[in-house]
C-alpha cells in the first residue's frame, strides 16, 4: 500500500527476534533434560525469524535525524496505549535506544536486543543454565538488495557491533 502511494518501502527479516517481552530485555527459556521445551509462558518467546516493512519519511514530529527509515510493524502481537499497532518507529531512534521516542521504539529495541537465557530443568527440580546459557537476538537484519535477488545485511543499522 505505501508503494501505491509513491513512499519508498521495502520488507526486512530479523533473525532470533524476541517477540513479547513487554518491552524487557531478558526472555527465559526452559528445556527438561532431553532438549524438550518446557516454557509455560509462550507469550514472551524467541522466534527464529520475524518480517517487518520499513518505509522512508521525513519526520516533522520528531527531531530531525529521526527522518529516514521507519520500522513498521503490522503484526505486533502487544498493544500500545491501548491500541494494537507497531510503528513508524525511526531505525536510527532504535538502534540509539532512544526508547522515549514514540511509535513503540522500546517494542523493537527489545526484541532485537533482548538476552535469552537457556535453563535446563533437572530431573531432582533443580534448574541448571545450559551450556553457553545465553541466546542473542538480533543477529542478523537483512532485506532484499536494490537490483539483485541477494540478501543485504542491514543490522548496522538497528544496532551497534557487540
Amino acid at each position: 500500500v505505501l508503494r501505491c502511494l509513491g513512499i519508498p518501502t521495502r520488507v526486512v527479516t530479523g533473525f532470533t527476534w524476541a517477540h513479547n517481552t513487554k518491552s524487557s530485555l531478558s526472555v527465559d527459556e526452559y528445556y527438561d533434560e532431553d532438549g524438550t521445551l518446557l516454557t509455560q509462558d509462550k507469550s514472551a518467546r524467541v522466534w527464529t525469524f520475524h518480517v517487518w516493512n520499513e518505509c522512508w519519511m521525513a519526520r516533522s514530529d520528531l527531531l530531525p535525524e529521526y527522518s529516514g527509515w521507519q520500522a513498521l510493524d503490522a503484526t505486533c502481537q502487544e498493544k500500545s496505549k491501548g491500541l494494537s499497532f507497531c510503528g513508524p518507529a525511526p531505525v536510527r531512534a532504535i538502534k540509539e535506544g532512544d526508547t522515549k521516542v514514540d511509535y513503540d521504539v522500546c517494542y523493537f529495541f527489545a526484541a532485537i536486543n533482548a538476552k535469552c537465557h537457556v535453563w535446563i530443568h533437572k530431573a531432582d527440580d533443580t534448574l541448571k543454565p545450559a551450556f553457553g546459557g545465553t541466546k542473542y537476538t538480533g543477529n542478523n537484519i537483512s532485506t532484499k538488495s536494490v537490483g539483485s535477488e541477494r540478501c543485504e545485511d542491514i543490522t548496522q543499522n538497528y544496532k551497534y557491533p557487540e
